[in-house]
């Protein structure tokens, strides 16, 4: 049984602020490291910004394939 659609779009938001966020502080923390001023944060920053974009993307096209597969399921039973 797959999720709600709801409950999908709670994991899409989480998802998108943890790669966001994930990126950034790794970033920060190899800059801490490295003593290399803030490259490595604004490249951790946009190494999530893009796992970010583009597992958003897989996830909402795979909600909006679950609801139009649910509204086509509901049109089939009504029409029964």
């Amino acid at each position: 049984m797959r999720l709600t659609p709801a409950v999908q779009l709670l994991g899409l938001g989480s998802y998108v602020a943890v790669c966001i966020a994930g990126g950034t502080v790794g970033g920060y923390f190899l800059d801490k490291a490295f003593d290399t001023g803030k490259i490595l944060t604004l490249s951790g920053l946009a190494l999530g910004l893009l796992a970010a974009f583009y597992g958003g993307y897989r996830m909402l096209m795979d909600t909006i394939a679950d609801i139009q597969r649910w509204n086509d399921d509901a049109a089939k039973k009504k029409q029964s």
